[in-house]
C-alpha cells in the first residue's frame, strides 16, 4: 500500500512539473543605445542612398532641360530663363528651364495644338522668380498665357491684343464652348474639358469659360484643379461686378456665392 502511494505521489509531482511554467534561461539585455534590429542601420543607409540618387536624377533632368532650352531660345526668352521668369512665347522645355522644374512637377493635358500645364502637387506648386504658378497654356507649342496664384488673387499674362486675331479667336472660342457644352450634356466630360481648355487659351479672361472648366473638373472629381478654377472665376467676376450695375451686379454676386460654396465643399474632401 505504501509503495502504491509513493508511486502516485511521484506521478503527481511529475505531472505538476510538466504543466507548470517553463523558466527560460537568462539572455543578455540590450546595451544602452543598441538597436533592436541589427539590419535597421542597413535599411536607413539604403534609404539615404536612394534619396541621393533621386536628387541627382532630378538635378540631371533639370540640367538637360536647361541645356535644351538655351540651345534654341531667342535672346529675350534666354534672358527670361536666366532670370527664372515665365514669358509668352516660351516652349514647354523653356518653361521647365525657367521654373527650374521637370515634367514630374506638372500635370499636362490637351491636344490638337492646345495644351495646359497645372501643378501635380497642390502643396508645393511650381513657381518662377515672381510668384507661384497656377497654370500655363500653350497654343501650337508656345506659351499663349500663364496665370500666377498670388495672395491678392490670380493674375494672367497673355499675348498682345490684335484686332484681327481677337476677332478670329472670339469666334473660334465660342464654337469650342458650344462643342464642349454638347459633350458635357452627353456625359463625355473628358472631351468637354478639352474643348473648354482650348476656348480658355483663346479667351483666358472670360469668366464663363473659366466657370465651365471649373464645373467640369468638379464633376470629374479633380478637386484641387476645380477649386483653383472656381477661385479664378470669382476673381474675374469681381472685376465684372465693379463695372456692372443693378440687376447685372446682383446676378454676378449670386454666381460668386455659388462658386464660394463649391470651393468650401472641395476643400473638405
Amino acid at each position: 500500500m505504501k509503495i502504491r502511494t509513493s508511486a502516485a505521489l511521484l506521478a503527481l509531482v511529475s505531472l505538476a512539473g510538466a504543466c507548470g511554467p517553463h523558466i527560460r534561461p537568462l539572455e543578455r539585455t540590450m546595451d544602452n543605445g543598441e538597436l533592436l534590429h541589427p539590419r535597421s542601420e542597413e535599411v536607413v543607409e539604403q534609404a539615404r542612398l536612394e534619396g541621393e540618387m533621386e536628387r541627382e536624377r532630378i538635378a540631371a533632368d533639370q540640367a538637360a532641360a536647361m541645356a535644351a532650352a538655351l540651345a534654341s531660345c531667342t535672346p529675350e526668352i534666354c534672358e527670361a530663363i536666366g532670370r527664372g521668369e515665365l514669358a509668352v512665347g516660351m516652349t514647354e522645355a523653356e518653361v521647365l528651364a525657367a521654373t527650374r522644374t521637370t515634367h514630374q512637377a506638372w500635370h499636362t493635358r490637351g491636344g490638337g495644338g492646345m495644351l495646359t500645364m497645372t501643378a501635380r502637387d497642390a502643396t508645393t506648386p511650381p513657381a518662377d522668380a515672381l510668384s507661384r504658378i497656377a497654370y500655363v497654356t500653350f497654343r501650337n507649342g508656345q506659351v499663349a498665357s500663364f496665370t500666377y496664384r498670388e495672395a491678392s488673387g490670380f493674375r494672367t499674362f497673355t499675348h498682345p491684343d490684335q484686332a484681327a486675331y481677337a476677332g478670329r479667336s472670339a469666334a473660334r472660342a465660342q464654337a469650342l464652348l458650344e462643342e464642349g457644352d454638347a459633350y458635357a450634356a452627353a456625359g463625355r466630360l473628358y472631351l468637354a474639358l478639352e474643348r473648354y481648355d482650348q476656348a480658355g487659351i483663346l479667351r483666358p479672361d472670360d469668366p464663363q469659360t473659366t466657370l465651365r472648366i471649373a464645373t467640369t473638373l468638379d464633376k470629374s472629381l479633380r478637386p484641387y484643379e476645380a477649386s483653383m478654377r472656381y477661385q479664378v472665376f470669382i476673381h474675374q467676376m469681381e472685376l465684372e461686378k465693379i463695372r456692372a450695375r443693378g440687376e447685372v451686379a446682383a446676378n454676378i454676386a449670386e454666381a460668386i456665392a455659388r462658386a464660394h460654396e463649391r470651393i468650401v465643399v472641395l476643400e473638405q474632401r
